[in-house]
């Protein structure tokens, strides 16, 4: 009888500890999903110290721990490499404005380009017939031509291909100081989407989530219109996991995907969920902000969303007119743009050459009867 009596008073005791767990796991969830969203205040974000190209940028560690405590991050312990993943088309002025931006808190520049567009239609290498351009920046340029031998007819296949190929196909050929660590920095762009040179100090000083998405002011065609609604969800930032196949491929790491193996898939899903995180303010994307209606075209053949390549959408005087007017590129409803007037938030570099040089005035101004294109009167005489 004392024993059943004993037995009795014992069985809550799993169901305690049961729910104890549960109690536990579930606090413990709640209070990382409240630390995944970080914002890079006023600040850090409108820094008036200048960069120069000659000069590498580093912190102390007493400057690292106060910027990573502005952001809710911690010190990382240890300087680390930062590589900066980007495919290149047609984008000559960005590629200067990402380089002046970028190069004295970037590592390497690794910049792939494709003799084929994600329709697999032949294009010229630009880049590569304009290297002597970026002279100055080749120490930290890593440049490598990838053909693409994806047989399909969706664009996606070939620009996910294209994307993973910038750790795949390059970083196998790294040497010397090259060669990444585990614990260093990799972060994945698109040449249009550049990032604060103090975000990138931040994340070279700072420990992050494998899985961090930087957000970005969405501008459209120039610096003058702002779309409206949540900020861009790119670029992507991850670390590198000691080697190829223990780090996040660059397009799963954009798209939010996970590895196809049956048999890790329930971990895979666990570690997406558990590794993501958002720096909001991080950078600024300028979506289509092309100096020629011919870039306009060019994307348009090559673009994955195909439906949008209509004869229409590609008339220079429909183009002119709605970029001048920030109408949708391809006349749909619901994207809504907002004019912003002498935007003071714009990469320094676009800011400084518009003032002293007057560069790049088709970043900082559409308003003209041509939207600033500097090859309209070509356009006109072609017939266009």
């Amino acid at each position: 009888m004392l024993a059943n009596l004993w037995t009795q008073r014992r069985r809550p005791l799993p169901l305690i500890a049961v729910t104890l767990l549960a109690i536990i796991a579930v606090l413990t969830v709640m209070n990382h999903n409240s630390n995944r969203e970080h914002w890079i205040p006023p600040e850090i974000a409108h820094n008036s110290r200048q960069y120069t190209v000659d000069k590498d940028t580093s912190y102390d560690y007493a400057d690292a721990q106060f910027v990573c405590k502005a952001v809710d991050f911690k010190p990382f312990g240890k300087q680390r490499k930062v590589y900066d993943l980007i495919m290149f088309s047609t984008e000559l002025d960005w590629l200067e404005i990402r380089l002046h931006t970028l190069y004295p808190v970037v590592d390497y520049f690794i910049i792939i380009e494709s003799p084929t567009t994600f329709t697999n239609a032949d294009k010229p290498l630009v880049l590569r017939d304009n290297w002597e351009r970026y002279r100055q920046f080749w120490p930290k340029i890593i440049y490598r031509e990838i053909h693409d031998p994806i047989k399909s007819d969706r664009t996606w296949d070939h620009e996910d291909y294209l994307r993973n190929s910038m750790l795949y196909s390059v970083f196998p050929s790294l040497t010397g100081s090259e060669i990444p660590e585990k614990g260093d920095v990799l972060v994945v762009s698109d040449m249009d989407e550049v990032l604060r040179p103090d975000t990138m100090i931040l994340l070279r000083y700072c420990s992050f989530p494998a899985r961090l998405t930087l957000r970005s002011q969405f501008y459209y065609y120039s610096f003058q219109w702002l779309h409206r609604g949540i900020q861009w969800s790119h670029p992507q930032a991850t670390i590198y996991g000691g080697s190829i196949e223990n780090t996040i491929a660059p397009n799963d790491l954009r798209m939010g995907l996970i590895g196809s193996s049956f048999f890790t898939y329930p971990y895979q899903y666990f570690r997406r969920y558990w590794d993501r995180g958002e720096l909001w303010n991080a950078g600024w994307h300028c979506s289509s902000c092309f100096s020629t209606i011919a870039e306009f075209q060019m994307k348009m053949n090559s673009f994955s969303h195909q439906i949008w390549n209509t004869p229409e959408n590609r008339d220079p005087r429909t183009i002119a007119e709605r970029v001048k007017s920030g109408q949708d590129l391809f006349g749909r409803m619901g994207e809504e743009f907002e004019k912003v007037e002498h935007n003071e938030d714009i990469p320094p570099y676009v800011a400084r050459q518009h003032k002293e040089k007057g560069r790049f005035g088709y970043m900082v101004n559409r308003d003209n009867e041509h939207a600033s294109f500097e090859d309209w009167d070509a356009q006109m005489r072609g017939g266009g």
